[in-house]
């Protein structure tokens, strides 16, 4: 091999192949290079201008709730999922005071198959203290925003920046694999955000307000749709040219998670979601007879475990024959 130092011919490239103890090596630009966060902040912004999916919420057509609302959706559900569940929960529900006033069971129906039900219940709670402690109008600032029932960081900042326009980083997982890849040339293995991937987020924000909020966006409709998990689309990306992660050989490729994901099929999930679906399949107000929920699933152990489960969540209410029903308050 060559051990010659040979800048690559391409203008638009900023990588130095550099020979290293006897294999080749790329050294490429550190976070902190102005020049290459401008690029990708450009090119990322008029991708995103002609690309961006057209969602209800997207765009200034609803309220800051409804961005709230297709946030809380969108936590560990695909976006298709999510659009017509949104639409029928924003015509029925347009703000926090009408959700707030509305009965648990509507609102465990109404979440249908979207997952993770218990969200529902904390969206709930969280439209009651906004429509009492704020005249039913989200408040605008992080610790107010965190302070509220079920919204932790990201979604905070999720708010802030597409619904208030307002200067601060937004860390999904999207975001992190996109900002790890183009910027470290690693792969995001999942779990929490560390204080080195907030930093990286909070390190390539652009400093103009409105760039900021495109920034967030395009960042993370790229993860979403483009720069996946496991099948990147690395031809057609709009930054490719400076992605350490393409140039290194995009090293490790598809390690994201810490643990195996768990298998749906025969979980406390699935049973827990066949009782509900069984209940809000039913008339409002009735009950499911004991002996009726034990013929939905055959592990008579896992099926109790998983209804007092959903009774200690506050999903169902059991009655004093043992019947069971969605919450009547």
């Amino acid at each position: 091999m060559n051990d010659t130092v040979q800048p690559r011919s391409d203008p638009h490239s900023r990588e130095l192949h550099v020979r290293v103890h006897g294999t080749s090596a790329v050294r490429t630009p550190e976070p902190d290079d102005a020049a290459v966060h401008d690029d990708v902040a450009l090119r990322l912004a008029a991708w995103w201008e002609a690309n961006a999916r057209d969602l209800p919420w997207r765009f200034g057509r609803t309220t800051p709730w409804g961005v709230l609302v297709s946030e809380v959706m969108s936590q560990q559900t695909q976006m298709s999922r999510v659009v017509p569940y949104w639409i029928d929960w924003m015509a029925r529900w347009p703000d926090a005071r009408a959700l707030a006033e509305a009965s648990k069971a509507d609102v465990i129906t109404a979440w249908g198959r979207l997952g993770y039900p218990r969200r529902a219940l904390r969206l709930q709670e969280c439209a009651r203290v906004v429509a009492r402690d704020y005249a039913d109008e989200l408040p605008r600032t992080y610790d107010e925003l965190t302070g509220l029932p079920g919204i932790g960081d990201y979604t905070a900042s999720a708010v802030m920046s597409f619904a208030f326009g307002e200067r601060i980083a937004v860390i999904d997982t999207n975001i992190r694999r996109v900002l790890s890849r183009v910027f470290l040339g690693a792969e995001s293995l999942g779990g929490s955000a560390n204080s080195a991937e907030r930093a990286l987020a909070v390190r390539v924000l652009p400093e103009a307000v409105r760039d900021s909020v495109t920034w967030n966006q395009s960042v993370m409709e790229l993860g979403a749709v483009m720069c996946t998990a496991k099948s990147p689309m690395c031809e057609a990306c709009p930054v490719v040219r400076d992605c350490r992660f393409l140039k290194l050989g995009r090293p490790g490729l598809g390690e994201r998670r810490t643990r195996p994901r768990q298998r749906f099929q025969g979980t406390d999930r699935q049973v827990r979601g066949l009782v509900l679906a069984a209940l809000r399949g039913l008339p409002a107000g009735a009950t499911l007879a004991r002996a009726d929920a034990e013929t939905l699933w055959k592990d008579r152990a896992q099926l109790a475990a998983c209804i007092a489960s959903l009774d200690d969540d506050g999903l169902i209410e059991m009655t004093q024959d043992g019947a069971l029903r969605l919450p009547q308050g």
